[in-house]
């Protein structure tokens, strides 16, 4: 590799919008984000599927899965 041609990698405080902050490795010192593992959906076990033209039906239906 090339020197002085690379950004410094340092420890980077990340803080989520819902007040968590942990630390990761980025070439800037703080970053601020909107979702994190503890305030995503996904992650939390709140995710919901929205079904408004019944689609999981015809899917079950269609393969014969319940």
């Amino acid at each position: 590799m090339r020197k002085e041609i690379h950004p410094d990698y340092m420890l980077c405080k990340a803080t989520c919008a819902c007040g968590n902050t942990f630390e990761i490795k980025s070439n800037k010192e703080t970053l601020s984000i909107d979702i994190c593992n503890e305030c995503h959906p996904f992650f939390t076990g709140s995710e919901k599927i929205l079904d408004a033209a019944g689609r999981v039906e015809k899917f079950k239906n269609k393969y014969k899965l319940s």
